[in-house]
């Protein structure tokens, strides 16, 4: 992923938040009424507007600050999505057992983070790139790795295990996660609503796909 900077947005903004998934589905409508619907995108994008809610002028100041470092729409960053940013519901812990990664062959050791959306055949799993450091925990075969027992890259969401598992063997794991964005506007609008206090009054962001 080029021109990304590993920095995660100052969490207050992600509070104000409004925004979520979106699917790309293309539809034709034959003669006959019915329907012809197809997609070209594998996964779902994420947009966001952390616009809105009032700040105090020295937030305000932080989200100039930052617009700028990232040089408006040039540079990616972090973003901790306020409604999914775990391998369970928000109101859990992360656990080891959350998410399946896959199955060991005896060889392999390098696995993908990755979460599932519905279940069966009919399941979304997407991949996890951007894990929080020191979130992630992993099993195999339900049993609990200890710290020296894997890696993770923060930049990529891979897991390196030190031993191959077993062939057959399930392997899962738990985390949190942020959400790479970029800014998906060229200026910042801003407005005064009162002494010390101002909002954004659109800031939109767009997740960046690898």
């Amino acid at each position: 992923m080029t021109a990304f900077h590993e920095v995660l947005l100052p969490l207050p903004f992600a509070l104000g938040a409004s925004g979520g998934p979106e699917r790309r589905v293309d539809i034709v409508t034959l003669g006959s009424g019915r329907e012809n619907r197809n997609t070209p995108w594998a996964h779902g994008r994420r947009r966001y507007d952390i616009g809105g809610a009032v700040r105090t002028l020295d937030h305000l100041h932080d989200l100039i600050a930052f617009f700028e470092a990232r040089r408006g729409r040039l540079h990616g960053f972090r973003f901790r999505d306020p409604f999914d940013s775990k391998s369970c519901v928000p109101s859990q812990t992360p656990a080891a057992a959350n998410q399946s990664l896959g199955v060991g062959n005896g060889v392999h050791t390098v696995f993908q983070l990755q979460k599932s959306y519905g279940s069966g055949g009919e399941a979304y799993l997407r991949p996890i790139t951007k894990p929080v450091a020191g979130s992630v925990s992993v099993a195999v075969n339900g049993a609990a790795l200890a710290p020296a027992g894997f890696s993770v890259n923060t930049v990529t969401g891979q897991v390196t295990l030190s031993t191959p598992p077993a062939n057959g063997a399930a392997v899962t794991a738990g985390f949190q996660f942020d959400t790479p964005v970029r800014f998906d506007v060229e200026r910042l609008d801003l407005s005064i609503d009162a002494f010390g206090a101002g909002r954004a009054i659109s800031a939109p962001l767009v997740e960046i796909l690898a």
